[in-house]
């Protein structure tokens, strides 16, 4: 069949037949997913040419070896702080031609792993990692076959590049707040112990808590998540124990969220009876009942740098390095100690 014959238009079952191979191997091919034979992929690709077929994006991003695709591992697709800063990177990639392909890690090294493994196999053309479990000599053997930029490392080779907020900092910052305000029985509730970004804040609160000459009682040091029902578990835990405290600082708003829940059902004002402080400034804190004290991480220019990063990788202008510090953004769920 001709592709001068505008009456039968070459189709995809045309090109599978003249380059011997079936319509489903063509499609996997323009798809940049499937794993065939050099051989067959050129009979396929010079099909396409001499009988026109597909004159679009896909077919002209596979003939120079470019999908126009960047894949992002988020790790709860659900949450609010991945939202904010996938907003980000939709707004960088507008007037690029890039598309995104979003997949979901789960908080695990394996799953993440596999995610990135799925996403080299649809020959994208590079990766931005939000967060996550896996080591960054993984992110690094990763980035050996794509260029990678991931938030919440340290990172910086050919192919990698990591941005990290200083989460110590900010920590610091929410503990003092609540010292300055005359408070010392301070409950902090943690993240995950396999995440650095929650290490790191309990680090904070503990310099804090040390520079104030305030010893940590380690009752008021309490396990979560990162999300809503660990925090509610948190302070549930810490009332039915009756451990004394004034402030609740939790290591991310989700958190915050819950501990404000738990604080509710049982009569606790806050801030009247307690003060509460989370950690991310996401946008439904500022809608909380009273709006809620909280560290700023600057998530949507965060999503913006990660993805300018990740376009100078793939040889794109060079992009500005500067994300704005974290800050402690004072609302109404903090007073002074009673």
């Amino acid at each position: 069949m001709s592709s001068d014959d505008h009456s039968n238009p070459t189709t995809l079952l045309d090109v599978a037949r003249a380059a011997g191979v079936s319509a489903s191997t063509v499609s996997r091919i323009m798809n940049g997913t499937a794993r065939v034979a050099e051989d067959k992929r050129k009979a396929v690709l010079a099909a396409i040419e001499k009988m026109q077929f597909a004159p679009n994006q896909m077919a002209r991003s596979l003939k120079k070896g470019s999908t126009m695709t960047i894949g992002i591992v988020v790790q709860d697709i659900s949450s609010p702080f991945f939202d904010e800063t996938l907003r980000g990177v939709d707004d960088a990639l507008k007037g690029t031609g890039y598309t995104s392909v979003i997949v979901s890690g789960h908080w695990n090294a394996d799953e993440e792993s596999d995610r990135i493994r799925l996403l080299l196999a649809r020959k994208v053309d590079g990766i931005i990692l939000l967060t996550g479990r896996i080591s960054d000599e993984t992110v690094l053997h990763f980035a050996n076959q794509r260029p990678i930029v991931a938030t919440g490392r340290s990172l910086r080779t050919s192919n990698a590049i990591g941005f990290k907020v200083d989460n110590e900092h900010g920590a610091w910052l929410a503990t003092r707040h609540l010292l300055d305000l005359g408070h010392r029985r301070i409950v902090f509730i943690t993240g995950p112990a396999s995440s650095s970004d929650a290490n790191e804040r309990l680090a904070g609160y503990r310099r804090a808590m040390a520079e104030a000459g305030e010893a940590v009682d380690p009752q008021l040091v309490v396990e979560g998540d990162f999300h809503e029902p660990s925090g509610l578990a948190a302070v549930n835990r810490l009332l039915e124990r009756d451990v004394r405290f004034t402030a609740v600082f939790a290591a991310n708003d989700l958190s915050a969220y819950g501990a404000r829940l738990a604080l509710y059902r049982k009569g606790i004002r806050v801030p009247q009876d307690v003060s509460l402080v989370g950690f991310d400034d996401l946008p439904g804190s500022s809608y909380t009942a009273p709006p809620m004290t909280t560290v700023r991480q600057p998530l949507y220019d965060l999503g913006k740098a990660a993805t300018n990063a990740l376009l100078s990788l793939m040889g794109r202008e060079a992009f500005d390095e500067g994300v704005a510090p974290v800050e402690l953004v004072v609302r109404e769920t903090t007073q002074a100690a009673q």
